[in-house]
């Protein structure tokens, strides 16, 4: 089990999305502010540079405006673009990782060892071997991209997978696509369940036109999947976690905490 506290507060992108607390998204010190506020996962985004290094951004242009993949790890750091490694240099070996890997064009025909993927089970590689050795640092390798999934796995069997689904990609597709591909997490925008009014529904309750959040989240936990909802604004955090989430990756820490505990 990957998510040890249900449910697990996940910090987006470090503290949230945008620049909360004054750090911005997708930076060390935004996903070390997150830590230091007691949270014991983060979520960052990763893309490939030129140089096929992994880099800390959600975006495929850079501040500049000029795209990830066409500048180096260095060129991208004097524009406040951290690399995966710095990162992993510095965070709490307690802090799980969930990196939501950001494929590329030229992901489909460069050679398989300079694919996003590749270069992140490369990369996770001695992460994963250095923290077994002690306390195990949680990493999940989350994406919308199911082949670059399965390319991690072949690569690095121990990762824990998760497959992405974006705003409103129907669960009736997204649970299975998980359970079949093999996944461990389906991550699933808030989007997907319907509108934020609507409830968790028991067993013989009546049924709307779509599968509730405790339908599809049910269902999930019985094909073996535990689920995170992303993006979820507090009162719907409430909600996925009386459905049952495990995890809510969210840009609303306080906000999300306070409604949790209340």
């Amino acid at each position: 089990m990957l998510f040890q506290k249900k449910p697990t507060v996940v910090g987006h992108r470090g503290s949230g999305r945008g620049v909360r607390g004054g750090h911005a998204e997708n930076t060390v010190a935004s996903c070390l502010a997150a830590a230091s506020a007691g949270l014991r996962w983060i979520e960052v985004d990763v893309s490939r540079t030129a140089d096929d290094e992994l880099v800390l951004r959600h975006d495929p242009v850079a501040p500049d405006g000029s795209y990830v993949l066409d500048r180096t790890a260095a060129e991208l750091r004097k524009q406040d673009v951290a690399r995966l490694s710095d990162l992993l240099a510095v965070l709490p070996p307690h802090v799980g990782l969930d990196i939501d890997v950001k494929t590329v064009l030229p992901d489909a025909t460069d050679p398989a060892a300079r694919r996003t993927g590749a270069l992140l089970a490369k990369a996770l590689t001695p992460e994963l071997a250095a923290v077994d050795r002690t306390l195990p640092r949680p990493v999940l390798v989350s994406s919308f991209d199911p082949g670059l999934l399965v390319q991690v796995r072949d690569m690095l069997p121990e990762a824990d997978l998760g497959l992405l689904t974006y705003l409103d990609f129907p669960l009736e597709a997204a649970v299975p696509a998980a359970a079949g591909l093999g996944m461990d997490v389906l991550c699933v925008h808030t989007g997907s369940f319907g509108p934020p009014g609507e409830a968790p529904y028991p067993p013989g309750a009546e049924r709307p036109p779509f599968p509730s959040a405790w339908e599809a989240i049910t269902a999930a936990h019985q094909a073996g999947l535990e689920v995170l909802v992303w993006c979820p604004d507090p009162a719907c955090a409430v909600r996925y976690a009386d459905a049952g989430a495990d995890a809510l990756c969210v840009d609303d820490i306080r906000g999300t905490l306070a409604a949790l505990r209340g």
